[in-house]
């Protein structure tokens, strides 16, 4: 079927539709990713937004269970250069067009998504729509604004609604949800710990009636500063328990220290971004996922550890007196690099 995505700046992209029919409206951002798409798919951090894949060629080892990042697909839309309608891989378990569709995924495929990129790179992030059903581009850019107007902060859509008991043998730790993913929960279990999976909004005392060992505020989509009460929160627990906070969880600790954040022009979505670690000199090839990021400027005794070579941005800082630690980058990357999974060991030992 016949398809087009459409800008907010009037740019336009016509294609080829696949999985559901209809019309659809994000924030159009790209993953620079080669593997790991389902992950992509139902990673909450892209809760409301229209993913566009870099690699040319996506689909081809299929979908199954065991990649999920969560129960269910979260992009609000697809845009691939090539689909692959015949996956080849022993583990694939459902029909490329029939994944998107049971997913309620609408897609486009057949644009010239080197071109998406390189239009987005050089003028920022932006609103899009995809369509099946309207061709008329002035009709849609309409529609996008209309619809842009309405959306509100995704943390709520996306966090559990009541406390998640996942039990292990080691220290107890309480995981506040913003948009967590499958793969830092087992990243935790793999390590024994035991664990409480609470709502985004969950007060000082909810958390501390626990009495948890350490507290990791997970990733999560959206802008930081729309979670004043969080802050307000994450504010109260400094220094009272041990702190590990992951992508959105490290942009809210670092808010809590007096930090500020803003908006990336075009965020770094994909898993091969370089990060200078300043205590061991060492390079880590990293898998981000986020559009925002905190400036340089705390208040206190904040150190930071590690940046962004690419752009120099902060991809990690601790307290110097209390146990608080910040990522920015996914240090459980299931579907790229594990060179940085010691962090959960050092979460551990501040605990």
């Amino acid at each position: 079927m016949k398809s087009v995505l459409v800008l907010e700046d009037g740019t336009y992209f016509p294609g080829t539709g696949f999985g559901q029919s209809g019309e659809t409206v994000g924030e159009v951002v790209f993953n620079t990713r080669m593997t790991g798409y389902q992950e992509t798919i139902t990673d909450p951090s892209y809760h409301g937004q229209i993913v566009a894949m870099t690699y040319p060629l996506i689909g081809n080892y299929g979908f199954n269970s065991e990649d999920m990042e969560s129960q269910k697909a979260h992009v609000k839309g697809f845009i691939v250069k090539e689909l692959c309608d015949k996956p080849n891989n022993w583990r694939n378990k459902i029909g490329t067009d029939d994944y998107f569709k049971e997913n309620n995924i609408i897609g486009i495929k057949g644009i010239d998504t080197r071109a998406l990129t390189q239009h987005v790179r050089n003028n920022g992030s932006m609103y899009g729509i995809i369509s099946t059903e309207c061709g008329n581009i002035n009709v849609l850019l309409d529609r996008l604004r209309e619809k842009k107007s309405g959306f509100q902060n995704p943390v709520p859509e996306v966090t559990v609604k009541e406390p998640v008991h996942i039990p292990g043998s080691g220290k107890k730790v309480v995981l506040l949800d913003f948009g967590v993913k499958r793969s830092i929960i087992r990243s935790l279990l793999k390590r024994g710990l035991d664990i409480y999976l609470l709502p985004a909004m969950s007060t000082y005392e909810e958390i501390m009636s626990f009495n948890p060992d350490g507290i990791l505020l997970s990733n999560g989509p959206g802008n930081p500063e729309d979670l004043p009460e969080v802050i307000n929160v994450v504010k109260k627990l400094l220094g009272k328990k041990p702190l590990l906070g992951i992508s959105l969880g490290h942009q809210l600790l670092g808010l809590s220290l007096g930090g500020r954040t803003y908006k990336l022009k075009f965020g770094h979505h994909g898993g091969n971004y370089p990060v200078k670690d300043f205590i061991t000199g060492r390079c880590y090839i990293t898998s981000q996922n986020h559009s925002y990021a905190l400036d340089c400027t705390f208040e206190g005794n904040v150190e930071i550890t590690q940046i962004n070579i690419n752009d120099n941005t902060v991809e990690s800082f601790r307290h110097r007196d209390l146990p608080v630690l910040g990522v920015q980058y996914h240090p459980e990357a299931s579907a790229a690099h594990q060179d940085t999974a010691y962090l959960f060991d050092e979460f551990i030992r501040m605990m």
